[in-house]
C-alpha cells in the first residue's frame, strides 16, 4: 500500500498514535523523521522501531513546534534529507485546565491549546512547504472527533475542540492551494483511541466505558488502526482524495 523509499515526516512521533504511524511507514521501507520536544522519548522510539524496521530508518529531530525558531532549525535538518513526500501533522494534546480563575487564566489556556493543536501544524507545514514533492506529495492532519461534535467538560475540552476545528478550516484552504501542484491535503479525525497519553491519566474505567458506549462497534480504536488509515491517505492510490475530513471513530460521530 505504501510506496517505498519515501521521506516521511511525523510530528509528535515519539508516543501513541505518532509512534504507530512512524512504525507503519518505516516497516514498509520508508525513511521516517519523527519530530517532537522530548528528545529522550524520540530516541527511544527511533531505537525501538529500528530494531524491526532497520537501524537508521527512523531519524529523531528534537524541536518545540510552537517555537518558530526551533521549527526553522528542524526544517533545515529535514530539508537536508531530500524532498518530503509525506507530512503527517500529528502533534497535539488536550491542554490542562486553566491555571487559576478569571479571564486571564482562561485566555492563556486557550492560547496553549491553539498553539499545541493548530500552530504546530501551521509552522511545520509552512517551513517544509517548498520541499513537498510535486506532484505526489501528501499532507495529513491528525484531528479529533471532538472537532465534529464539540468539546465538553472543563474549559480545556472546549478549546481543544475549537483548535482542532480551526485545523480543519486551514487544511481545506491548503488543499485548494496545493491541489494544482499535485499535492493532496486531508484531515483524519479519530474518535477514542486506546494506548495514548492524550488524557494525562484522566481516562478512568468510567471515562473509558462512556467513550466506548458512544461507538456503534462497542470498542475503542487503536493507534495501529489510525496508522493504517494514514497509510492509505498517503498512498499513491489516494491521489484523488483531497480536501476531506475523514472520521475514524467507530460510529461515535456519523458521517455528514
Amino acid at each position: 500500500m505504501i510506496d517505498s523509499a519515501r521521506l516521511v515526516v511525523v510530528s509528535g512521533g515519539a508516543t501513541g498514535i505518532g509512534r504507530a504511524i512512524a512504525r507503519r511507514f518505516a516497516g514498509h521501507g520508508d525513511r521516517v523523521v519523527i519530530v517532537g520536544r522530548r528528545r529522550e522519548l524520540l530516541d527511544r522510539a527511533a531505537a525501538e522501531i529500528g530494531r524491526t524496521a532497520g537501524t537508521g530508518r527512523v531519524i529523531p529531530v528534537g524541536a518545540d513546534l510552537t517555537d518558530p525558531g526551533q521549527v526553522r532549525d528542524a526544517a533545515d535538518r529535514i530539508i537536508g534529507l531530500g524532498p518530503v513526500d509525506v507530512l503527517v501533522n500529528n502533534a497535539g494534546a488536550i491542554v490542562t485546565p486553566p491555571d487559576g480563575a478569571g479571564l486571564g487564566a482562561l485566555a492563556a489556556a486557550w492560547r496553549r491549546d491553539l498553539d499545541t493543536n493548530l500552530i504546530t501544524a501551521v509552522l511545520l507545514t509552512n517551513a517544509l512547504l517548498e520541499r513537498l514533492s510535486r506532484p505526489g506529495g501528501r499532507v495529513v492532519m491528525i484531528s479529533s472527533a471532538a472537532a465534529q461534535r464539540g468539546g465538553s467538560g472543563p474549559h480545556s475540552a472546549g478549546s481543544y475542540a475549537a483548535a482542532k476545528a480551526a485545523l480543519h478550516g486551514w487544511a481545506l484552504g491548503l488543499a485548494r492551494q496545493l491541489g494544482p501542484d499535485g499535492i493532496t491535503v486531508n484531515v483524519l479525525a479519530p474518535g477514542y483511541i486506546q494506548d495514548t497519553d492524550i488524557f494525562h491519566g484522566r481516562d478512568t474505567p468510567e471515562f473509558t466505558a462512556s467513550k466506548i458506549a458512544d461507538t456503534l462497534v462497542g470498542r475503542p480504536g487503536t493507534p495501529a488502526e489510525v496508522a493504517a488509515a494514514v497509510a492509505y491517505i498517503a498512498s499513491a492510490e489516494a491521489g484523488y482524495l483531497t480536501g476531506q475530513i475523514i472520521g475514524l471513530n467507530g460510529g461515535a460521530v456519523l458521517g455528514r
